[in-house]
Order: C-alpha cells, then structure tokens, then sequence
C-alpha cells in the first residue's frame, strides 16, 4: 500500500518546466525567487524571464540552477557557456572519463596544440577530439583579434578549445547547442565603429587651405546677364478712309 502511494505521489510531482500549466507557474515562482536575489548575477536580477529559462536548461542539465546562471554569459547577443562549466559538466555527467589533454608540437610555435581525450564509461572506447594548434588560430583569426587572449595565455586558450570541440562532437546535448564563450568572442566578426568621443575629438580639425585673392587685383569682373527682350506688342492702323480736304478758292472779281 504504502508503495504504491509513493508511486502517486512521484506520479503527480510538478515539475517546473514548459510543459503543464502547473509546471509553468511553479517555474514563475521559482523564477521569481531567483530574480530577488542577491547573489546571482546582474544579469538575471529583476529579471524573471531570463531566470525562468536558465531554471529550465538547469533542469534539462540536471544541474543546479544557481551554477547555469552563473555560467551562463550573453556574449555579442548570443547565449554561451563558459568553457570551465562545459568541461565540468562533462567529466561530472557519470557517462565519460574525465577529460585529459595530449600536447603536440613544438611550444611556443605555429605547431604547438592540444587534442582533449576521454573514453566512454560503458564501452570503453576512447574518445579524441581535433587538435587545436597556434596555426589554426592564426589562420581562423583568433590569435589576431584586438584583445585576444590567444597571444597571453596560449596553453590555457589551447585546452579550452580543443575541450570544446571534443564535448560538441561526442556530447552535443551537454553544451545544448550553445558554444562557449570564447568561441563566441573568437568567430564575431568586428565591426569599425568609430566611437563618438572620437568623432567630437576630430570634428573641424582638418584645414581647408584656401588662396585669398591679391589687393592689386581688385574683384572679379563679373558678367552681366542679358535681359531676355520681350516682344512690344505691334500697333494696329486704324481702318479708315481719310475724307477728302476741302479746297479753298478766292472769290471772283465780279461778286
């Protein structure tokens, strides 16, 4: 009896989620908890959508929730994770070994890299991930980028990446679809805005060199413009015969 109400009960346990309507609003109020707290980062503060979604993921992860916040980073408007979370979440799932890293190439040349391995705990097939080497990130456009921590802390950068590519090509439903945050910051494009201190700064700063004109030159002559002649309009005779004058004679001698 007593088994197969705890069969019920496990049965009927809400669970926060998408799914039910019950699921939803207990995942709005958990949400809500997280968002008045003050110990998760600023970015799910007063925020209870995006707290609602990292609850969610946490539970597709079966991880707390606390942890995907706050390795949960919004990096050129894109979701990611950072690469400590993604490998953490590997070597912890109970399904592979913990992951180790083979160095190949020369160090602190374009043929240094690292190539991450595992094996699965239930076959025991060893698992290995592309090496990543300096070459590659010079010729992905890495290792250039303005700010690029390829060129101060290269071994680190090198394990991160190759990481990453062995947990996205053995266990894509780890990271969730979502790259690492270096990944993100390394494959964004940057764009040549040019900032606004620096358009004020250069505002009316080049010199324009104009030739005045000699004094002994005086001004120009300037042309004038011709009137355009406007037609007179054209007078009209006027239709009439002239009456014949009359003739004077002088009177005769004999009147």
């Amino acid at each position: 009896m007593e088994n197969n109400l705890a069969v019920k009960q496990e049965e009927t346990a809400i669970v926060p989620g998408f799914g039910t309507v019950q699921g939803f609003e207990s995942l709005q109020r958990i949400a809500t908890l997280f968002s008045k707290s003050t110990i998760v980062p600023d970015k799910f503060k007063n925020n209870v959508s995006d707290c609602a979604i990292a609850i969610e993921m946490a539970g597709r992860l079966k991880a707390s929730p606390l942890m995907v916040m706050q390795n949960l980073y919004i990096v050129y408007g894109t979701p990611s994770w950072s690469s400590k979370f993604l490998i953490s979440t590997f070597n912890q799932c109970g399904r592979f070994e913990p992951i180790t890293y083979r160095e190949v190439g020369k160090k602190n040349t374009n043929t240094w890299g690292m190539q991450a391995i595992s094996a699965d705990l239930r076959t025991g097939q060893a698992l290995e991930g592309p090496v990543v080497t300096i070459e590659m990130a010079k010729a992905e456009g890495w290792y250039n980028k303005n700010g690029s921590k390829w060129r101060t802390i290269p071994e680190l950068m090198l394990r991160y990446r190759a990481a990453a590519f062995l947990i996205r090509t053995t266990a894509p439903e780890i990271s969730m679809g979502l790259m690492s945050s270096d990944e993100v910051e390394d494959s964004h494009e940057e764009q040549l805005d040019i900032p606004t201190d620096e358009i004020k700064k250069n505002a009316n700063t080049k010199t324009i060199d104009v030739h005045p004109i000699p004094d002994d030159e005086g001004e120009p002559d300037i042309p004038e413009t011709p009137r355009p002649e406007v037609p007179q309009p054209k007078q009209e005779t006027p239709n009439h015969k002239e009456e014949p004058k009359e003739e004077l004679f002088d009177e005769p001698d004999w009147a």
